[in-house]
């Protein structure tokens, strides 16, 4: 049975402490908990989509180490087909210390793995013309462009996750991409600093091909252009207790609306409904709602 989407990108190990307030400098502090979960981008945006109840595949690389196969095991525990999520011998995989505070702000420090081949041509693509939608981040850009370029072939809207990358990375991704979809700190990354006000950027966006370039904004919303013009979707008022992987959540939940075939706005304030119920919950991934607590929020609101 094919899966309604795909995920392809980057899987980290997550390891959590939460702790009254972020340090400011160097010290000893006491945490109030230790969690150890899987995250990255594409792979938390996979389960993401499981959780909404859709069938769902992640594409990925990592080690064959400890921290490998326990994310391969937990992304399959959560449902999601990991059969194109390959381990590799003598390569480390991806690890992120993570501190929350009280209020939910993180710090992290991640190590993005090392000797994990970059190559893309051991994937089989032959599921993606059978898809409802590709989503994939700017962690891999060679397993990106591959997938990009054959759902382009069989017309499936492809969606990016956008963060802090190399601009060569958006140069061969933005030109396959039907729906990108950046944070700020990614937007303002691709726009080299040179362009300081988002629509501009966005526009720039636009001007690659994508039918669809947004921002999220965390407490301010989304931003977005779309062929209807300049459009943004309120953030929904909710007790935060940690943002980690919002975004993620954000995008997979997009990916799941698109797939469903929801216009760009009921996609968006979907996703946001998804994103602020996720960050109720401590984990970026322990938090994330289902489909029947999802639609009874989004019924209560009236943004």
């Amino acid at each position: 049975m094919s899966n309604d989407i795909i995920c392809l990108g980057k899987s980290t190990l997550d390891l959590i402490w939460p702790i009254e307030s972020l340090p400011g400098k160097g010290g000893k502090f006491v945490a109030r908990d230790f969690i150890q979960l899987g995250g990255g981008m594409a792979a938390t945006a996979a389960v993401a989509v499981s959780r909404l109840g859709r069938r769902v595949a992640f594409y990925g690389r990592a080690g064959d180490d400890s921290a490998g196969h326990a994310m391969l095991h937990e992304l399959a525990g959560y449902g999601v087909d990991v059969s194109q999520f390959r381990l590799f011998p003598n390569a480390r995989s991806s690890v992120s210390g993570i501190l929350v505070d009280s209020e939910g702000e993180r710090a992290i420090a991640n190590f993005r793995g090392a000797d994990i081949p970059d190559e893309a041509d051991w994937l089989d693509l032959e599921d993606v013309a059978n898809t409802s939608a590709v989503l994939v981040d700017v962690r891999w850009k060679e397993g990106a462009v591959a997938i990009c370029t054959k759902a382009r072939a069989h017309g499936i809207p492809t969606i990016l996750d956008g963060e802090i990358a190399e601009l060569s990375i958006y140069d061969a991704l933005l030109p396959l991409i039907d729906h990108a979809i950046f944070s700020l700190p990614g937007l303002r990354s691709y726009g080299g600093g040179a362009i300081t006000n988002h629509l501009q950027i966005l526009q720039k966006v636009r001007e690659q091909g994508c039918r669809v370039a947004a921002v999220t904004m965390g407490a301010q919303g989304c931003l977005w252009i779309d062929d209807n013009g300049v459009q943004h979707q309120a953030a929904f008022g909710v007790n935060v207790v940690d943002t980690t992987g919002a975004g993620d959540v954000f995008h997979g939940a997009y990916a799941v609306a698109l797939a469903e075939g929801h216009n760009t706005a009921e996609a968006m304030r979907f996703a946001s409904g998804v994103a602020a119920l996720k960050c109720t919950h401590y984990g970026g991934r322990a938090g994330i709602p289902d489909r029947q607590e999802v639609d009874a929020f989004l019924a209560e609101q009236f943004c």
